[in-house]
């Protein structure tokens, strides 16, 4: 037989904290990025250099910022395999911060270029604003509306426009009548 279930348990809640760990240490790897180096410098790597023949300051070695982006690529990879592979949802504010097609963390003005549109005649709808994000890594954009309140689903919206009163719901008849004869 299996545990009983106690009031106030989270089920697979090792899942939900393993999805958080990863979007904060890649948060954390992603805010370094151009600060301070990395040191790269292993005992494989030397000893690799060793055996052959080029010394190692020809051999090209990624910078500290392409192995932060690297590995925090990884781990949004990670983050989004897991929650795919145990069916979690990811919070939109989870899913904004994530390009959807490189698995770059969106890091406004370093890795990401923002801008927010209005494409309404002149700009005079308010409501019609969106945010734009560009990925600088793959070039991908992705729009999303501001400020405006999620639609209703489809069922839930056919119920609302079934309590429309009935003088909204009816056509409108011609005014002129003689028009209607002719």
């Amino acid at each position: 037989m299996g545990k009983a279930k106690t009031n106030g348990s989270i089920p697979n809640k090792h899942l939900y904290s393993r999805l958080s760990y990863l979007h904060q240490a890649a948060a954390f790897l992603g805010s370094q990025l151009g600060k301070t180096p990395i040191s790269h410098q292993n005992a494989a790597v030397s000893d690799i250099s060793k055996d052959t023949s080029e010394p190692l300051a020809a051999q090209p070695s990624p910078t500290s910022d392409q192995l932060r982006l690297n590995f925090t690529r990884h781990l949004l990879t990670d983050l989004r395999a897991t929650s795919l592979k145990s069916q979690i949802r990811l919070s939109p504010a989870i899913k904004h911060t994530i390009c959807k097609y490189c698995d770059t963390l969106l890091v406004p003005g370093e890795t990401s270029t923002s801008v927010v549109e209005n494409k309404s005649k002149h700009g005079k709808k308010p409501w019609a604003d969106v945010l734009v994000v560009k990925c600088n890594t793959c070039g991908r954009v992705t729009r999303c509306p501001i400020h405006t309140p999620r639609q209703k689903r489809r069922p839930n919206r056919m119920q609302a426009s079934d309590n429309i009163p009935e003088h909204a719901s009816k056509k409108l008849e011609p005014v002129n009548k003689n028009m209607d004869a002719a």
